[in-house]
């Protein structure tokens, strides 16, 4: 019998900035994305994180803003709506930009946690292009990822409950480059890691 030959995944540390918390009625501000590695049937390889990047800024798609997610960002809406970005252009160069570094590999979106990120990155991508270079379903959460290695509830998992060798050398700014590329150190050190007590 013929062995199926698998493609191999690339993944893509996102993360965005937004000021509310749902697409649509809110806006997705800004866009970070960085290539965090292969897998492949020979096993997973890092990839610098800083390498091969993505940033952009979207002008907002509504009125609404929650102040207090607005904030979290610093980013300056008004500013926005004379320079970000329209969110169509924005989103075909993100969706042509994952698809170039992809290359022979099929991408998978990854964040921590991802279900934020996710939203807003499918929903603008479905809206503003008609379609994901991720599919439907090509989204991995890192810490459903350290959960089911660690053996703990998902609920349970924090930065500060990781063993420190996990925890990427570069800081947390709430800008979307620095976290999706810190993000992306992060899933590489989550995807070399045999788990806890291993020698």
């Amino acid at each position: 019998m013929a062995t199926r030959r698998i493609r191999p995944s690339l993944y893509i540390s996102v993360d965005v900035e937004a000021d509310g918390p749902i697409p649509g009625p809110y806006s997705l501000l800004s866009l970070g994305a960085a290539v965090a590695g292969r897998q492949d049937a020979d096993g997973f390889t890092a990839a610098d994180p800083a390498r091969h990047t993505f940033y952009r800024e979207l002008r907002p798609i509504s009125e609404d803003f929650v102040p207090e997610a607005l904030a979290v960002s610093g980013l300056d809406r008004r500013r926005l709506a004379e320079e970000g970005l329209d969110p169509a252009l924005a989103l075909a160069q993100f969706s042509r930009w994952v698809r170039e570094v992809s290359g022979d590999a099929q991408p998978v979106m990854c964040g921590y946690p991802a279900s934020y990120d996710w939203m807003f990155l499918y929903w603008y991508l479905i809206r503003f292009t008609g379609g994901s270079p991720f599919g439907h379903s090509g989204c991995l959460d890192m810490k459903t990822l350290y959960a089911g290695k660690a053996g703990v509830p998902l609920r349970a998992v924090g930065k500060r409950s990781m063993p420190p060798e996990l925890l990427p050398g570069r800081r947390h700014t709430h800008h979307a480059l620095d976290d999706a590329v810190e993000q992306a150190e992060l899933f590489a050190n989550l995807m070399r890691w045999p788990g806890p007590g291993s020698v």
